[in-house]
C-alpha cells in the first residue's frame, strides 16, 4: 500500500540533499511525497543544531506534530539529522510522541527502522560508525532541474571551540574521485547544467583517503561536457591553498563567488576559537582571490558575542566588513553547544550587548549588500533560472554566476536554463530585470 510521507528540512544545504536522499530510500519503500501535513501518513523532520535557535524551532514543530499525530490512526513522526544525533534516546523524553530517532550516519537505515516503528517499535540509531555510502540524489532529482548539490565529503576534522558540527557528523569521510565524476556525467544527462559540490570543509577532500586533492577534482568535474557552471561550499580559510584560488583564472566554468567563513576579525577571538589562521592570513587569502578573479564576489559567517569579546574585538569584526565589503553574510549571535569547548569558557558576554553588536553588525552588512547589488543596475547578466518569483509567479527567478538572485520577466516561454538578463533596479537583497530579447 502506498503511503505518504512529508518532509521538513532545518538548516543547510547539506541536510536539503540528505532529505533527497531520505526521499529516494523511502520511495523504494512505497512512500510518495505528500502535498501538505493533512495528506501524510509519515512526517520526518531533517533537522538542524548548530545553534539554540534551531532546537527551539524544531521542538516547538514537534510540539504540533503531537495535535497532527492524534489526527488520524497509523501516524508516524520520525526525527533526522543533526539534533536527533545529538540527542539521541533523550530526544523521546521531550518528545514521546516521536516514533522514530536517527542520526546524520543512519540514513540508510531508515526503510528498516521504519518497518521497525510500524510494528509498533520505536527505533533509536545514533552510530556514527553507520554506513554513509549512499550518497546520490539521482533517483530524486526533480524533473527539469538545472542545478544540483553533489557531495563530495562529509564531517569535520577541525573541532572549532564553539562548533557542534564534528560531534554530529562525525570525522571527515571524502567519497570516491570516479563516483563523484561519474555523479555529474549522469546529471548531466538529465539536463543538469550546475553543480554545487558539498562538504563541510571541501579544500580536506581526499587527504586522509588517498584521493587526489581537491583542485583535481574541480578540474575533472569541469572537463564533463554538458557542465556550464560549478560551485562549492564551504571553504575553511586555513585550508584554502593557492593552487585552488589559482583555479578562478583557469577554469571559465567555476562560477566568480566563494563563500569564506571568518567568524570574527580579532586575532585574540579568533585564537580562541581554535580557527587556526590569522586575520591577516585570511586577508592576504582575500587579495589573492581578487587578484586571481577580478570581480570575484565574497560571502562569509560571523559569530558575534563568543566568551571574552571586548567592544574592540568586535571593532575588529566590522573593519575586516569595511575591507572585503562582502556581498551577503551569515551571522549568528553565540550561542553555548553542549560538548564543545566554548560551552566551558569563561567571560560571557551579556545577551543584550550581543544582540546589539548582531545588529550593527547586520545593518552594516546590509549597507554593502545594497552597494552590491546597485554595481549591476544597468548590466547584461547570465541568469541560471531556478523557477518562477516567489511574488509574482509570471516572472521567473535566478542567479547570476555571482550567486545574486535576480527577477525577471521573460520574454518568452521557452524553457532555456540559462537566460541573458538586463538588470534595471536593485532592492535589498536582490535584483530586477528583463530578459534581452535576441537579435535578428
Amino acid at each position: 500500500m502506498v503511503r505518504r510521507v512529508y518532509i521538513e528540512t532545518f538548516g543547510c544545504q547539506m541536510n536539503e540533499v540528505d532529505s533527497a536522499r531520505m526521499m529516494a530510500l523511502l520511495g523504494k519503500a512505497d512512500y510518495r511525497p505528500a502535498d501538505s501535513l493533512s495528506d501524510a501518513d509519515l512526517v520526518l523532520l531533517n533537522t538542524c543544531s548548530i545553534r539554540e535557535k534551531a532546537d527551539q524551532k524544531i521542538y516547538s514543530a514537534l510540539g504540533h506534530l503531537r495535535r497532527w499525530k492524534r489526527g488520524r490512526e497509523g501516524r508516524l513522526v520520525a526525527v533526522g539529522g543533526c539534533l536527533a544525533q545529538q540527542e539521541g534516546p533523550a530526544l523521546r523524553e521531550r518528545a514521546p510522541h516521536v516514533d522514530i530517532v536517527f542520526g546524520t550516519h543512519s540514513i540508510a537505515r531508515l526503510p528498516d527502522l521504519l518497518r521497525l516503528a510500524e510494528g509498533c517499535g520505536a527505533p533509536v540509531s545514533v552510530d556514527l560508525s553507520g554506513d554513509t555510502s549512499h550518497w546520490e540524489v539521482l533517483p530524486y532529482l526533480a524533473d527539469g532541474a538545472a542545478s544540483a548539490m553533489v557531495t563530495v565529503m562529509q564531517g569535520c576534522d577541525n573541532f572549532c571551540a564553539y562548533c557542534i558540527v564534528p560531534h554530529v557528523r562525525g570525522r571527515e569521510i571524502s567519497r570516491p574521485s570516479a563516483e563523484i565524476v561519474g555523479e555529474v556525467q549522469e546529471l548531466t544527462e538529465r539536463g543538469v547544467c550546475e553543480v554545487v559540490l558539498l562538504g563541510q570543509n571541501v579544500n580536506s577532500y581526499g587527504k586522509k583517503e588517498g584521493e587526489i586533492p581537491f583542485p583535481e577534482l574541480l578540474r575533472r568535474i569541469s572537463r564533463v561536457r554538458g557542465i556550464r557552471r560549478i560551485r562549492f561550499l564551504t571553504s575553511h580559510p586555513r585550508d584554502l591553498d593557492r593552487e585552488t584560488i589559482g583555479l578562478f583564472s583557469e577554469i571559465d566554468t567555476l562560477c566568480p563567488h566563494i563563500h569564506l567563513p571568518i567568524q570574527a576579525g580579532s586575532e585574540r577571538i579568533l585564537a580562541s576559537m581554535g580557527r587556526g589562521y590569522t586575520r591577516k592570513e585570511y586577508l592576504g587569502k582575500i587579495r589573492d582571490l581578487r587578484m586571481a578573479m577580478p570581480g570575484i564576489a565574497f560571502s562569509s559567517d560571523f559569530l558575534v558575542g563568543f566568551p571574552g569579546e571586548t567592544e574592540e574585538d568586535f571593532q575588529d569584526t566590522l573593519s575586516v566588513m569595511e575591507e572585503v565589503r562582502y556581498d551577503s553574510s551569515f551571522s549568528f549571535r553565540f550561542s553555548p553547544r553542549r560538548g564543545t569547548r566554548a560551552a566551558e569558557m569563561t567571560g560571557s558576554v551579556a545577551p543584550e550587548e550581543a544582540s546589539e553588536r548582531l545588529h550593527r553588525l547586520q545593518d552594516l552588512q546590509d549597507r554593502h549588500t545594497r552597494e552590491r547589488l546597485a554595481a549591476c543596475v544597468g548590466k547584461a547578466l547570465e541568469v541560471l533560472v531556478e523557477g518562477k518569483s516567489a511574488k509574482d509567479p509570471s516572472r521567473l527567478c535566478g542567479r547570476t554566476p555571482c550567486n545574486k538572485t535576480v527577477n525577471f520577466s521573460p520574454v518568452s516561454s521557452g524553457h532555456a536554463a540559462m537566460r541573458r538578463v538586463e538588470i534595471r533596479s536593485a532592492g535589498h537583497h536582490s535584483l530586477s530585470g528583463e530578459e534581452g530579447r535576441p537579435h535578428g
